[in-house]
């Protein structure tokens, strides 16, 4: 059975109280990944809801393949990254997500949210402002009339008592909601916990944007002068578990919570976050940081270096100048490590789609923009809304390379299969194969690739020995603590380059005798070059592949499981570039790369051990090769053998973009627009309204929008569940009609006692799930 993993990459985008809505879409998110991770152990199906209902789709899918569905990064900004801090603690811990619901529900209210200071003495405090009331009342008019009599004054009231708070400081409390973020961590950690959401030894990724009202200097290399300083608004907050160590550990809560508190800082609502806040309520409640000291020195290096004091830190809303972080998401996609077949999607939340979340009046102004208007529209709107197109098209782009990389191998492939077979003979795969003469077939065949490309071999191995050089200094730069900000990254660039310079190892002789050790080129990428061998085993995979869908049957299941074996041997090479497997071996010499990178490199040549590999990976596919069926042998062979004609083509296609996952990258989004199962879902949010605070405001509208968020994502993902299937093998006419109509019964089964305010609209949707179903 084909094997393939469905990768998630997720992207929350801000939106205020519209993080109510995301807490229900990531919560069946996180439904759909416990259902995955029981359902790929083998697990019986004891979920609940729409787990359940989750579980049995893959059981459906599983007639056509094995899907395992993983969420591995995550990147949010305000409303949308409290919801990522929160749902990739728990992928990385396995606590339970959907202990935060009613904490929502409760403290997502503006009575709550008000700072208690602020809030009006009595019901005379600031009677001028009952116009101000009024005319807030006649502006949202439509807000009161579509709901219950009782709900209406239920906003009144708690608009009163906002515009009667506090003026001119903030109305929210900061030191509350830092508590109500870490009384969340502590719901979670309350509630028996399951296995994590994510496989051992898969990186997981989390990247929360957050706003330095101060900025720090980043310096910026220029020809003339060598060296300018401006201010740097933008921090992002990044958080990593490479997957090496048991139990997973992402960060520890203090950290979370700071990037929680800090992200959804709206100015002008919300204090900005300062480190007495965090140290404040930690201390009240006796809860440790061990690690503050190493937090602060990774996130704030360059005011650690000055000796600035880390007190006068102001952090504010990420959304003020990043509300759709892809940026971040899209660069942890280099190097991640896959088993099976990868299919990756990204995968975004947008509340709000074509419109701004925060908005200075409810509609276009009609011609030109008044003064103020212009102003305040530029300075905050118009930064804050930025459509996501050049993101976009980045990731277009890649899946565009990947095709046009796929189209460039399939035209050369006869003809370097009919040039290996000249070389060595038609029955080569017939012939007796050790590990020994493989490795010996592989080098002439990169002598011969080498000498058939003529002058096109050196300009390939100057670029190839560029992204080695490029990719080791980086490696160096993180192994040995350099700080990039200060200009350590360029340090050991330089040295490293006038290393290879002085050693001869930018000479690259052709033809030659590529794998002789003389060479010093050649020694240099033996000891160093990941990217080919990791190139040149995914080459190997997709061959299998190709291979595997030409045959049927009981052959093409053998096909599937060598497959399997193929990805076993190229998980060492993508781990072997792991900073946490490599810090102990070579923290100490890298330290001084930039000073003598000699040492270093010997330390880092010993750690990664790639000649060693090498015999390793000769040895396993030798033994797949033995076991898979004769007339498959010689294809697979011949792809191994002439992967460097493949490489000196394409490699100046991939761009450097640094990806291992070769295949297109699909763009996924969940907004209520996307949705029509039962109803259309455009304006479908109550939170939307009054500048996306309303949800702020009634217990029905947390609830409203809640429950759409569960339903909006749980079509979506069933969309996207059966879209992983092959193309000769789709989903079954009916198939998907059938497992939403399942989820959205789930869902509605398990809300209703929860959902009391709302009883009318989940009256309705029965109605409307029965009139379809």
């Amino acid at each position: 059975m084909r094997e393939k993993e469905l990768r998630l990459a997720l992207v929350c985008y801000g939106g205020v109280s519209l993080a109510i809505y995301m807490h229900g879409v990531a919560k069946e998110i996180w439904k759909l990944l416990r259902a995955s991770r029981a359902f790929h152990d083998r697990e019986p199906n004891t979920l609940t809801d729409s787990g359940r209902v989750y579980h049995d789709l893959l059981a459906e899918v599983g007639r056509t393949q094995q899907l395992q569905v993983i969420a591995d990064i995550a990147a949010g900004s305000s409303a949308g990254g409290i919801n990522a801090v929160f749902l990739a603690h728990a992928i990385a811990t396995g606590q339970d997500f959907g202990a935060l619901t009613e904490l929502w529900l409760t403290e997502a209210d503006i009575d709550r949210l008000l700072d208690p200071d602020a809030k009006p003495t009595s019901r005379w405090s600031k009677v001028y402002a009952e116009p101000l009331i009024w005319m807030a009342g006649r502006r949202y008019a439509e807000l009161f009339e579509e709901v219950e009599p009782d709900t209406r004054e239920e906003v009144r009231g708690r608009l009163s008592r906002l515009i009667r708070s506090r003026w001119f400081e903030p109305p929210f409390s900061g030191a509350n909601f830092t508590r109500d973020i870490l009384n969340a961590f502590d719901a979670m950690a309350a509630a028996p916990p399951g296995p994590p959401l994510i496989p051992p030894g898969l990186p997981l990724d989390l990247f929360v944007t957050v706003t330095d009202f101060h900025g720090h200097p980043e310096r910026l290399r220029l020809n003339s002068p060598g060296e300018v300083v401006e201010t740097e608004y933008r921090l992002v907050l990044a958080f990593h578990d490479s997957g090496q160590a048991l139990p997973r550990h992402l960060a520890d809560t203090p950290e979370l919570a700071l990037a929680a508190r800090a992200t959804a800082s709206i100015p002008g609502i919300f204090p900005a976050l300062q480190l007495a806040e965090i140290d404040g309520e930690l201390a009240a409640r006796g809860q440790a940081w061990p690690g503050r000291a190493a937090f602060l020195e990774r996130v704030f290096p360059g005011r650690i270096a000055r000796g600035e004091d880390l007190g006068s830190i102001a952090l504010v809303d990420g959304g003020v100048l990043d509300n759709a972080p892809f940026r971040p998401a899209i660069a942890a996609l280099r190097h991640r490590p896959a088993n099976r077949e990868v299919d990756r999607r990204v995968l975004f939340i947008d509340p709000t789609p074509g419109k701004s979340a925060i908005r200075l009046r409810p509609g276009p102004p009609p011609g030109a923009p008044g003064f103020f208007t212009n102003i305040f529209r530029s300075l905050s709107d118009i930064p804050r809304e930025q459509p996501i197109r050049d993101s976009l098209d980045s990731l277009h782009a890649i899946s565009r390379r990947a095709k046009r990389l796929r189209y460039v191998v399939d035209g050369m492939r006869p003809a370097v299969e009919a040039a290996i077979a000249h070389a060595f003979g038609p029955g080569l795969a017939l012939q007796g194969l050790t590990a020994e003469r493989l490795a010996g077939l592989r080098g002439g065949a990169h002598t011969l690739a080498a000498r058939e490309s003529g002058f096109t071999y050196p300009a390939y191995g100057q670029l190839k020995l560029s992204g080695v050089v490029e990719a080791v200094a980086e490696l160096l730069v993180t192994l040995g603590g350099h700080d990039a900000r200060a200009g350590g990254t360029e340090r050991v660039r330089a040295a490293l380059w006038a290393h290879v310079r002085a050693h001869g190892i930018g000479t690259v002789d052709a033809p030659g005798d590529p794998e002789a050790d003389r060479v010093p080129y050649v020694a240099f990428l033996r000891a160093f070059d990941l990217g080919f061998r990791i190139r040149r085993l995914r080459g190997l995979i997709r061959a299998m592949n190709a291979v595997a869908a030409a045959t049927g049957g009981a052959e093409r299941a053998t096909l599937e499981t060598l497959k399997l074996e193929l990805y076993a041997l190229l998980a060492p090479f993508l781990a072997r570039a792991a900073p946490e497997r490599l810090s102990a071996p070579c923290a100490t010499t890298a330290a001084h790369a930039h000073a003598d990178p000699g040492p270093a490199l010997d330390a880092l040549a010993a750690a990664l051990d790639l000649r060693a590999l090498d015999a390793e990976t000769d040895a396993g596919f030798v033994a797949v090769l033995a076991r898979v069926p004769l007339d498959a042998r010689q294809a697979l062979l011949l792809a191994y053998l002439g992967f460097t004609f493949f490489d000196i083509a394409t490699l100046p296609l991939h761009q450097d973009d640094g990806l291992d996952e070769t295949d297109e990258i699909k763009v996924e989004r969940i907004a209520p627009e996307d949705t029509s199962f039962l109803r259309p879902g455009a304006g479908s949010l109550k939170g939307a309204r009054m500048n996306s605070f309303a949800a702020f405001f009634a217990r029905a509208y947390r609830e409203n929008d809640y429950l759409w968020g569960r339903l909006h994502a749980a079509e979506r993902l069933v969309d996207i569940l059966l879209s992983t299937l092959p193309v000769d093998a789709p989903a079954p006419p009916g198939l998907a009609h059938r497992f939403k109509v399942a989820a959205t019964r789930a869902i509605l089964d398990d809300e209703a006692p929860r959902l009391t305010a709302i009883g009318d609209l989940i009256d309705a949707l029965r109605y409307d799930l029965a009139r379809v179903g």
